[in-house]
């Protein structure tokens, strides 16, 4: 008998190669069943070097394509249709653009457009209608989260389906991977924790609006309800955990919510979609960062300490890798949605 003839793999590129994320995207699409990495691009001063010596690898894995030569981030140095954006929002924001313009599909990780109306912000299990507002564009660009926004989307996404999210509270304890490379001080982190001095506060808040609202009529109608976000970076290497009280309509005992959880299913089987996405513990100690992290290969989201909240209704903890699921796994996964519904070319 013979075999069955293998699929083509699709050949992308990535932008901001030399980067943490960068690498954490080559590292996930080693082998990856759909996507082949064809090219890797950076900034002028890496352009024309080879990749080993333009980005010392960061990694605890194996090196990847150190002999690749790095092109620019120039639309007229990749050929390939699809391309994954590691790079920071400065940068994104006019070379993005640009390979919108030029017909690319762009799969950004960065922060530029997330915001924008015409672009989706999106997690493939959550609100995968939301691709509805590129269908047919010649070139797009499609953005996932703010690492510290996954996983609290991902908990609230069933509860606002069942119930009605009215009202959030939230605070995060944070990875310092979050930040790159070389990332926080070490007078910072040794030691301590962060309170967070950036923008990360009003990502939480206003991106899951945009996340869980509803598609209408070419727009997203945003989620009504008010979050309240504060957000701490704290020694930890890899994990983002929150800490969210949540207000539901109809008030919910912890045990709907935990039943409510458990019977979340992901519309589609993706390759990097774990299932379940959701894992429950029951555990008062989890999740952690060290011990749940990494569960479905880093791309799970793992839920404990649901119990009754004296002023919102309902607390619990919720734990997500934020390099991955939080950023480069979860631009893949959007890639692969894209893939799924067909449209991403495949000739």
């Amino acid at each position: 008998m013979t075999a069955p003839a293998m699929t083509p793999r699709i050949d992308v590129a990535i932008l901001g190669a030399t980067g943490m994320v960068g690498q954490r995207f080559l590292e996930l699409l080693d082998r990856h069943p759909l996507f082949r990495v064809a090219e890797l691009a950076a900034s002028d001063r890496s352009a024309g070097k080879r990749y080993g010596d333009a980005a010392p690898w960061r990694l605890d894995s194996e090196p990847l394509l150190q002999d690749r030569v790095v092109v620019a981030c120039d639309p007229a140095a990749v050929r390939s249709q699809v391309v994954f954006s590691a790079l920071d929002k400065g940068a994104a924001v006019g070379i993005e653009a640009a390979f919108r313009d030029a017909g690319h599909l762009v799969i950004s990780n960065a922060s530029a457009y997330r915001m924008a109306p015409e672009v989706p912000l999106l997690i493939p299990e959550v609100n995968p209608d939301h691709l509805e507002l590129i269908r047919g564009a010649r070139g797009a660009i499609v953005t996932n989260p703010n690492c510290t926004c996954i996983p609290l989307v991902v908990a609230l996404a069933p509860l606002h389906r069942a119930y009605g999210v009215e009202a959030v509270t939230c605070a995060s304890y944070q990875a310092v991977s979050g930040a790159g490379y070389p990332g926080e001080s070490a007078w910072d982190m040794l030691g301590n924790v962060h309170p967070h001095p950036g923008d990360e506060e009003e990502k939480v808040a206003e991106e899951p609006r945009k996340i869980l609202g509803t598609l209408l009529g070419g727009t997203i109608d945003r989620a009504p309800f008010p979050i309240s976000a504060r957000c701490v970076r704290v020694p930890v290497t890899d994990g983002h955990l929150i800490a969210a009280q949540i207000r539901l309509k109809g008030d919910p005992s912890p045990e709907d919510v935990v039943a409510c959880l458990r019977e979340f299913v992901a519309p589609y089987d993706l390759p990097s979609s774990p299932r379940p996405l959701l894992r429950l513990t029951e555990r008062r100690d989890r999740p952690t960062p060290r011990t749940d992290a990494m569960a479905g290969n880093g791309m799970a989201i793992t839920v404990g300490r649901v119990e009754r909240c004296e002023v919102m209704g309902v607390k619990l903890f919720a734990l997500a890798h934020n390099a991955i699921r939080g950023a480069a796994g979860g631009a893949i996964a959007n890639a692969e949605l894209l893939h799924r519904l067909g449209m991403i070319a495949t000739g």
